[in-house]
């Protein structure tokens, strides 16, 4: 039986997909190549790098929810959730405990350029939300297991998806206030 999602679900994703698309845009606004491209050292990573990072993984992690909604609906796996989608979102978006970013989506120049990148990460972004405002795929009910949290339902794999480009927003955030980032944005 296909349920789809809550109302309140449905409005909560978007609302949180086009809150943290927005956020990311804002930071980005008038940043230099320059800017765009500093490391505070070789073990960093740079603004551009968190772009493509978001971007790939944003790619990466919908196509997991597409591929797993063609697989049978599994209301059984419901009580083999261990985390709510409210501790999901949290965990991601704290950057008290770092990882290492699987290879498939470490930034490595897979796009021509920034704007590359970033064109990508909006496309799919808004194409995304526009997926979750309509959608009647029932979400709830299609489950994978994820490496750091278990068993998951695809509705928390889009916040898991949302939670991690707000992560790595913050991530830029700590480059452009890291000591040595270059202020002037007159210079490209």
């Amino acid at each position: 039986m296909n349920k789809g999602l809550t109302r309140q679900e449905r409005d909560f994703a978007v609302q949180f997909m086009e809150l943290t698309r927005d956020s990311l845009l804002l930071d980005l606004q008038g940043l230099s190549t320059k800017q765009l491209n500093w490391k505070a050292d070789s073990t960093r990573w740079s603004v551009a790098q968190c772009v493509e990072h978001i971007a790939l993984a944003e790619g990466v992690l919908m196509t997991a929810v597409d591929m797993n909604l063609k697989l049978p609906a599994d209301p059984a796996k419901r009580d083999s959730l261990k985390y709510s989608d409210q501790q999901i979102m949290a965990f991601l978006a704290n950057r008290n405990q770092k990882f290492q970013a699987p290879e498939m989506i470490r930034p490595s120049g897979k796009f021509s350029s920034f704007q590359a990148a970033l064109d990508s990460f909006i496309t799919r972004r808004n194409r995304n939300i526009e997926y979750l405002k309509t959608t009647q795929d029932d979400l709830r009910d299609h489950f994978f297991m994820h490496p750091g949290f278990g068993i998951i339902d695809d509705y928390q794999a889009i916040l898991f998806m949302t939670a991690h480009s707000k992560r790595h927003t913050k991530q830029l955030e700590e480059v452009v206030n890291s000591t040595g980032y270059p202020k002037s944005i007159l210079a490209p």
